[in-house]
């Protein structure tokens, strides 16, 4: 049980502002602070392009966005979370204007970790956390970071994966022309090739061998990726199937995460796209290294379909075009 009295809390402040895939993992504590305690608000402090992940997990009541606080002064901001009324800060994303503004604002509750020394002067409870030397996954992390509210125990993987069912909803809706790339008689298989530089990748030449091997009246493949990966995959795309249809730089980040929702799965390595299909429910791969820091122990996907092939190196050469097939192939089935 919550060894926290619930009554004196009434809403809580989840400070993430880091990237998407971060953020898509941050979801299942806040859904779980949602389930123990149903009627406190939650708000998340996020940036303006990991909005559309945020806006589309319930467990959320506000998006409050940092983008438009990080130029403020901290009494600016102090004054804004009092207006707020925030009884409870979860800095999940260690920034020490936030934390600042947080105690000026008189934020009863204000979370952080040993490991920052500012946490010290102006967070009231504080939870001993090295993310890159824990064993659990980030989003236990989360939730483990949470133990001052009241969680007394860190949910499984199986459950956490199952949190996001019926949680989590992409508001925007897709325009017709793009929905109607998707096809009933077909499983519709994104591909995201790329991960923006934040992580290992999976030589091209294996993702058009994998392509190649991928029946064509069976699969209907997209390639989707940023407008900086399309102008990479220039030289790239003619070498595939004619039949394989580039989105990459042609959705916003908004129609991005709402076509996920809406395919049957999503293959790529450790990047923000993996993260939303995984919480989307539809079958997701995710290729990861062995390296410390960003292997699958921390960060494979969470998903009710979602699995991981880990290399036996620090680079993603050891995983095969067979080994992903096999994968994707037993999907049909």
């Amino acid at each position: 049980m919550p060894i926290v009295d619930n009554k004196k809390i009434t809403h809580i402040l989840i400070n993430r502002i880091d990237a998407m895939g971060d953020v898509v993992l941050q979801l299942p504590a806040c859904i779980y602070l949602k389930q123990l305690y149903p009627d406190v608000i939650i708000s998340f402090l996020g940036r303006s392009y990991t909005k559309p992940v945020i806006d589309a997990c319930k467990a959320v009541d506000h998006f409050i966005n940092y983008d438009e606080l990080k130029d403020l002064s901290i009494n600016q901001i102090a004054r804004i979370f009092k207006e707020k009324a925030i009884d409870a800060i979860v800095h999940e994303f260690p920034q020490k204007q936030i934390a600042e503004a947080a105690k000026k604002a008189g934020i009863k509750i204000r979370i952080g970790v040993t490991s920052r020394n500012y946490h010290f002067f102006t967070c009231n409870k504080l939870v001993r956390l090295s993310r890159r030397r824990s064993d659990l996954h980030e989003a236990q992390q989360d939730i483990y970071l949470c133990k001052p509210l009241g969680v007394t125990h860190v949910p499984t993987l199986g459950t956490l994966s199952n949190l996001f069912k019926g949680n989590f909803t992409p508001t925007t809706q897709l325009p017709v022309q793009i929905k109607d790339q998707l096809k009933n008689d077909k499983f519709n298989l994104i591909i995201h090739a790329k991960s923006n530089g934040n992580g290992k990748e999976w030589d091209l030449d294996n993702f058009t061998a994998l392509i190649k091997l991928l029946p064509d009246d069976k699969f209907r493949v997209f390639i989707t990726g940023s407008q900086k990966e399309h102008e990479l995959f220039k030289t790239w795309i003619p070498q595939l199937p004619v039949s394989v249809i580039d989105l990459s730089g042609k959705l916003t980040l908004d129609e991005l995460i709402a076509f996920i929702y809406h395919a049957d799965g999503l293959l790529a390595s450790g990047t923000g796209p993996l993260h939303v299909a995984a919480a989307s429910g539809i079958y997701t791969l995710g290729l990861f290294p062995i390296t410390i820091g960003i292997h699958a122990t921390r960060w494979a996907p969470l998903g009710v379909k979602a699995e991981h092939i880990e290399s036996d190196s620090y680079d993603l050469s050891s995983i095969t075009v067979d080994m992903v097939f096999d994968r994707i192939n037993g999907w049909l089935n």
